[in-house]
């Protein structure tokens, strides 16, 4: 079987959230206990085990508190060790930058968040460099997270703050294409978070700001596009499989975080309107149908999981939450290969979409009878 491939966040592997909730309800993964290392070799001894062969592990990291000068060599050891790659690397720039980092209208912001992004590419490019998978087509995604990006007021100023967005986001390509233009380049819109309004909310305006960028900046699109995160379009209910849509017909399917808010599967409670509440992948007809979506766009690049476990899990259940949602991905995609699409696109044409509904609800209860398959066959009792 092709090799599907899953990304796992190092901030999923958290003691706790803290503030309304306990902040040490996990705390052998305490900072002073559980270091990015120590992280690594928990997925190849704890979590690889538990998943079919074919599917192939890499790690997701937040420069610079995740990784950073200091303790980069060390993780390239541990990765080229266990055999699990560097998907994806993102600048933590939301840690230091409060008044919209890139986009800031404070000019010495604006300049420290350059830079920061530029240290984060020369980390990618050096120490973390032996880390890349082999196959340049699975080569890390250096994703743009707009946690900074955001504002609160209602001011000409906004305008102000998307030049700069541009300037700066220009600048950054232009410094990784320096260094060899080999890693892709995501976006990551969010409507809210760390900002109660965010300069890239959706897919579309993303996909827009590349095309600007190609436009008046001479940015090749090339390696260029979107990161993929179905739980933000959930938040403010939006069509996540229309995104998907979307981000295939520009080519600018990256990289994709699969985490979802649960409204739509009818027993976890989120959805629009709700924070960001980070569950694994449900197995859900929507799922279903974006799993087809990319199968049919000849999408193979990373799958991430940015989750976070519930505020009542330990180590163990916390753990078995990522490996839940990795089958839950893998029962969906392998029931979008089984479904008889000639079958669903004519009863749609004939207007018997009662007929549709019903291929597809029996289409999930079999990517439901997969993962219960694969959950029982690769897990131990926990």
């Amino acid at each position: 079987m092709t090799s599907s491939l899953h990304s796992i966040c190092r901030w999923t592997f958290n003691p706790g959230k803290g503030g309304f909730v306990p902040a040490d309800i996990r705390p052998s993964w305490r900072p002073d206990r559980f270091s990015t290392v120590d992280f690594i070799h928990l997925i190849a001894d704890a979590i690889r085990p538990k998943l079919p062969e074919h599917v192939e592990l890499g790690v997701e990291l937040h420069y610079d508190n995740e990784v950073h000068e200091d303790n980069a060599a060390a993780v390239a050891t541990a990765l080229n060790e266990t055999g699990v790659h560097l998907a994806m690397l993102t600048p933590g720039a939301h840690h230091h930058f409060a008044y919209g980092g890139l986009a800031s209208l404070d000019d010495t912001e604006r300049e420290e968040a350059r830079a920061f992004g530029d240290r984060c590419v020369d980390l990618a490019y050096g120490a973390l460099r032996p880390a890349w998978h082999e196959d340049p087509a699975h080569a890390p995604t250096l994703v743009i997270w707009n946690g900074s990006f955001g504002y609160d007021l209602a001011t000409i100023g906004i305008r102000a703050m998307y030049n700069h967005l541009k300037d700066g986001l220009a600048a950054l390509c232009k410094t990784e294409a320096a260094h060899g233009g080999a890693l892709f380049i995501g976006l990551e819109p969010k409507p809210n978070e760390g900002h109660p309004a965010m300069l890239l909310p959706t897919v579309a305006s993303a996909a827009l700001l590349w095309h600007r960028l190609a436009a008046e900046y001479d940015v090749s699109l090339e390696k260029k596009g979107i990161n993929k995160e179905i739980g933000h379009s959930e938040m403010i209910g939006l069509d996540h499989v229309h995104d998907t849509v979307e981000e295939l017909d520009h080519e600018m399917m990256v990289h994709t975080h699969l985490n979802s808010q649960g409204y739509n599967d009818g027993i976890i409670l989120g959805g629009p309107g709700r924070y960001d509440i980070d569950h694994g992948t449900r197995v859900n007809g929507m799922n279903i149908a974006i799993a087809g979506l990319m199968q049919d766009a000849g999408y193979t690049r990373w799958k991430g999981h940015d989750m976070q476990p519930r505020p009542y899990d330990n180590e163990a259940q916390a753990i078995d939450r990522v490996v839940r949602s990795i089958l839950s991905w893998e029962a969906c995609a392998t029931a979008a290969r089984e479904l008889n699409t000639d079958e669903l696109l004519a009863c749609l044409a004939a207007r018997d979409t009662a007929a549709a509904e019903d291929l597809m609800r029996h289409t999930m209860m079999e990517a439901q009878e997969t993962f219960d398959a694969l959950y029982l066959e690769t897990l131990d009792d926990i």
